[in-house]
């Protein structure tokens, strides 16, 4: 695919993206999940080749490439990666999967019930080494915890702000402010960030198109406007710490959202399975969040 290909299959694909993007500070509890405690490496490389291990695992599974998964989500190790003697990106998208890549740096401490992504200066040289590679998109993370309206604003003017940086090396940014599941005042923090998120649409130039990564909303349907937006290529929803039954279940009362789950994705998998067992737990793994997805 090339880039217009991968372009209208985000806007037009009947599936959902994958989150395989699990950076240094989260590979631990990835690989715990996947049944590999951390007395199976003793520096950070043998931990990252573990992970790498898995990811190849999962995008070398027949059920990855049926055409259910439209995309995935890398980490800055995973695309400079190869599976099946290629390099990530482009394997991927000889499967008939679109590659995004995680750029953000982590997350500041909380302030006014948010937290701001850390600054990036590299990210340009980021972005182009991605394109150079094959990848179409970008994913980068805040985290909203409470309706505090600066906070909320502070955190979208910021990807929105970033997103610009990453439309200008060629690539389209999926901005994600996700909003914690558990905070009290969800459904009325969510209501300030769609009016921040909306303003930020309005203000970007003629043309230009990002993605939205966002929290499965408390009230239901509440992004369906921006799922129909112009300058929204597809709006697509993390799973936030839901197991997959309760991710597809409240993903489900969303038309128009996709999946983009990583836990809901990857809970059931565990390193000791024989590649049957694997595949079949992927596979119904992936059928559930399609089906989620697209009815």
């Amino acid at each position: 695919m090339n880039f217009d290909e991968m372009k209208a299959q985000m806007r037009d694909g009947q599936g959902f993206v994958a989150a395989l993007d699990q950076s240094g500070g989260s590979t631990p509890k990835a690989l715990k999940g996947y049944g590999v405690d951390d007395t199976a490496w003793t520096t950070e490389d043998e931990m990252f080749g573990l992970i790498h291990e898995m990811r190849q695992r999962i995008i070398e599974s027949p059920c990855f490439g049926n055409g259910k998964v439209i995309g995935a989500i890398l980490f800055e190790k995973t695309m400079e990666g190869e599976s099946a003697g290629k390099s990530v990106p482009a394997r991927l998208n000889e499967r008939g999967i679109v590659p995004f890549l995680k750029v953000d740096k982590g997350l500041e401490d909380e302030r006014d019930g948010a937290q701001l992504m850390k600054p990036n200066p590299g990210l340009e040289d980021m972005c182009n080494r991605a394109r150079e590679l094959g990848v179409f998109g970008t994913k980068m993370r805040s985290v909203i915890k409470s309706a505090n309206p600066v906070g909320i604003k502070n955190v979208v003017h910021q990807q929105f702000a970033e997103g610009a940086r990453i439309l200008s090396c060629g690539l389209i940014p999926m901005l994600e402010p996700e909003y914690d599941i558990t905070a009290a005042d969800r459904a009325e923090g969510e209501k300030i960030l769609l009016a921040a998120i909306e303003e930020g649409l309005d203000a970007l130039p003629e043309g230009q198109q990002v993605m939205l990564k966002l929290s499965i909303p408390k009230e239901a349907g509440l992004y369906s406007g921006l799922t129909k937006h112009p300058k929204v290529l597809r709006v697509v929803a993390l799973s936030g710490g839901y197991s997959t039954d309760e991710a597809c279940r409240e993903l489900a009362r969303n038309p128009g959202m996709i999946a983009s789950f990583s836990r809901g994705l990857l809970q059931d998998l565990r390193a000791n399975q024989t590649d049957d067992e694997f595949d079949g737990t992927l596979s119904k793994a992936i059928d559930q969040i399609h089906t989620a997805s697209v009815t």
